[in-house]
Order: structure tokens, then C-alpha cells, then sequence
């Protein structure tokens, strides 16, 4: 099949788990013998179109910041971003794969396969819907809402990531054929990852923006020492918010237990950092998946996930394996007391780290890039 997938941020200049998805997919489609196509902003420099790891990648647009200062997701970049899709119109894939967020670029893929051929086919990651739209831009939220629905309306078939999205897209009036294609990890990477040097007992890892919500955490991380005195927190990721979670943590008082390490180098570099740490703390109001709970699980190492209506993460804590607990400091608090206190015990320990692994052993990209070839091939 010649295929494309349309989205803004490129792994591996962007490492969130949307790009991680689309990267590895990409990898395995064109592997297994397929020409794929990845129509993305041009993070890199030099020319426009590149290859790399066997995947061709399109550069539509100069790079601009995904979020603004605030740490809010940017109108005027999807903006740019959809309009610099109109590219598409000058080749003809098999499937286009554009990814429902930032909406923007749909309407440009609806039109270049209408125009030139194909299927259009739609990776969703979530399904914000008009309260959490209302939540987060007030009165002008109807105007995202409406977008959302109409954007949702576009594509022939929908591969939603989760069993909650596909039921919130049917909330939205998606009538398209739907199959949830879940994420995945790369096993065998994370088996050659070396523990890091240094470790922490709690340790939380991502995009440092406002909906990741690690101020809860931190307030958390706050009353955990009271309780268990010198308990070290690490904070893996950078984003618009890090400054201000700074200094929630200067006027905690907690900065002597604190790490921010920015971005690490290589995905390597946080599994080491995973297998080295106690337990993943996972305080976000929105996940569409959550594969760093994932992650964290095929590392041995137990979650603790809030309980916010958006964090559909909390589907991937099996008994045994972490706790999902109300999105409140005491209760954040009490679940990872728990939780190190099991570490604590090696017999209860060991337990644990093997249920988390039998837990991700349930997700491997292999498994899951063989699913969604399927489901293009049955689209286009």
C-alpha cells in the first residue's frame, strides 16, 4: 500500500505518545514492505522531504511551538498546519491516515482524497466533547466543539485507541466503521535499556503542560514527605509549564527532593530511569491512553493514576499493578505511601513488578502494527 499519515509533530524532535505511535507504526508498515509517507511540520533542517528509518517525511511548514506560553494548545499553529496540508493534493496514497487532533488537517485530507483518490482513514487519541471544551476555553469552547463534531464526521473509517474513545465518538454522531487499534511498547528496547545511575522513589514522565496537572503531584509529593521524610520525586520532561511548576515547588518547600531533568536523550534513557524508580505517578486530567503506564509496567515498575474523568489511563492499571485513585493531593498522597510501602517488602516487591510485566506483555507494537495494517488494507 502507499500510505500517509498527517500529523503536526515528528518523532523524534516530538516525543509524546501520539508521535511515539505514528513513529513506530510508520517503521513497521514500511518494513513490511509498504511506502509510507509521513506529512508532518519540518522540525529537522535541510530539505523538505527527508527520509528517514525507511519513512519518507514531508515537512508542510516551518516548525511552530505546539503550545503557547500559557501552555495551551496553539489555534493559530493547527491552523497553519491544516492549511499547509493542502500538499496532500499533489500525490495520491492508497489510505491517508490524519490524526482527528488538531481537527484542522482533516478537512485538508477529506479534500485531497476526494480530489485524488483513496480512503481517508483517522487515528483518534481522545475525544474532548463540549464540557471539557467549555472547561478550557469558556464561551469560545462551543467553537471548538463544533469543530470537533464536524472534523469527526469527515473520515471513512476511525481508529480510535481505546475502547472509551470509540464510545465517545459515538457520542459525537461518528457513523464511519470504527476499530480500536490500542498502543503498544518496544519490548525488546525496553530489555536492553541499562537501570540508570540514579533513580527516584516516585517518578513522573511528559509534556510539562497545564492538563498534565503535575501540580497535583507535587502537592502530593508535599504530604508524602511529612509521612515518609526524604522521599525523592523525579520529574522527566520539559514543556511551556515547567517554570511555574518550579516554583510550586520553591514555595512548597520540597526543592531538596525534587528533580526536574528535562527531556533525557533517548527513550533508553527513561526506561533506565523507569527500572532505577519505585513507582510512575500519573496525575494528568487528560490521557487518551497513557503508554507511559505501559512503559512503566514493562520496566516492573507499578502506577498511581489519578482518577480524572480524561485520563483514560486509568484502564491500564490491572490489579496488582499501581492503584487508580481520586485527583485530590491526600489521596495522590495515600496511594503512593501504599505503594512504596509494598516495595518496601522484597517478597511483595517482586510480586508486584511481575504482575506490571505480565500486565504490558499485552501490548507490543509488533502485535499492534500487524492490526493496523489490517484495518488500512481493509479501507482502502
Amino acid at each position: 500500500m502507499r500510505i500517509a499519515i498527517v500529523y503536526d509533530a515528528v518523532h523524534p524532535w516530538v516525543t509524546g505518545g501520539g508521535e511515539r505511535r505514528f513513529h513506530e507504526l510508520a517503521v513497521r508498515l514500511a518494513a513490511a514492505g509498504h511506502e509510507v509517507h509521513w506529512y508532518g511540520m519540518r522540525w529537522w533542517d535541510g530539505p523538505s522531504v527527508i527520509e528517514r528509518d525507511g519513512v519518507v517525511l514531508h515537512g508542510v511548514c516551518r516548525a511552530l511551538p505546539l503550545y503557547t506560553p500559557t501552555g495551551r494548545r496553539s489555534v493559530v499553529q493547527a491552523l497553519v498546519f491544516g492549511l499547509a496540508c493542502l500538499r496532500l493534493l499533489g500525490a495520491r496514497y492508497d489510505v491517508v491516515d490524519c490524526c482527528g487532533f488538531p481537527y484542522f488537517s482533516l478537512f485538508a485530507a477529506r479534500l485531497a482524497t476526494w480530489l485524488r483518490g483513496g480512503r481517508l482513514v483517522s487515528t483518534w487519541h481522545e475525544v474532548w466533547g463540549p464540557d471539557y471544551w467549555r472547561t478550557y476555553l469558556g464561551r469560545l469552547g462551543i467553537v471548538g466543539a463544533v469543530v470537533e463534531r464536524l472534523a469527526a464526521q469527515l473520515p471513512d473509517t476511525v481508529v480510535p485507541v481505546s475502547p472509551q474513545t470509540a464510545g465517545r465518538l459515538t457520542e459525537l454522531g461518528v457513523r464511519a466503521p470504527a476499530t480500536v487499534v490500542v498502543n503498544g511498547v518496544d519490548h525488546t528496547a525496553v530489555a536492553a535499556a541499562e537501570p540508570a545511575a540514579r533513580g527516584y522513589d516516585v517518578v513522573c514522565a511528559g509534556r510539562l503542560c497545564d492538563f498534565k496537572d503535575v501540580e497535583l503531584l507535587l502537592d502530593a509529593h508535599a504530604l508524602l514527605l511529612a509521612e515518609r521524610p526524604g522521599t525523592t520525586l523525579g520529574v522527566v520532561g520539559d514543556g511551556p509549564h515547567r517554570e511555574a511548576l518550579q516554583a510550586r515547588v520553591e514555595a512548597l518547600g520540597t526543592g531538596a527532593h525534587v528533580e526536574f531533568t528535562g527531556w533525557l536523550p533517548t527513550e533508553s534513557d527513561v526506561h533506565g530511569v523507569l527500572k532505577s524508580s519505585g513507582v510512575l505517578a500519573l496525575t494528568s486530567q487528560r490521557e487518551g491512553f497513557g503508554i507511559v503506564v505501559v512503559e512503566a509496567h514493562a520496566c516492573g515498575v507499578p502506577a498511581v493514576v489519578a482518577d480524572h474523568p480524561g485520563n483514560l489511563a486509568t484502564a491500564l492499571v490491572a490489579p496488582g499493578t499501581g492503584t487508580v485513585c481520586a485527583p485530590q493531593p491526600a489521596a495522590v498522597a495515600a496511594a503512593l505511601l501504599a505503594q512504596l510501602a509494598i516495595l518496601d517488602d522484597d517478597d511483595a516487591r517482586a510480586e508486584v513488578r511481575a504482575a506490571a510485566r505480565r500486565n504490558a506483555d499485552r501490548y507490543h507494537w509488533d502485535t499492534v502494527a500487524r492490526e493496523y495494517a489490517d484495518v488500512l488494507q481493509g479501507a482502502k
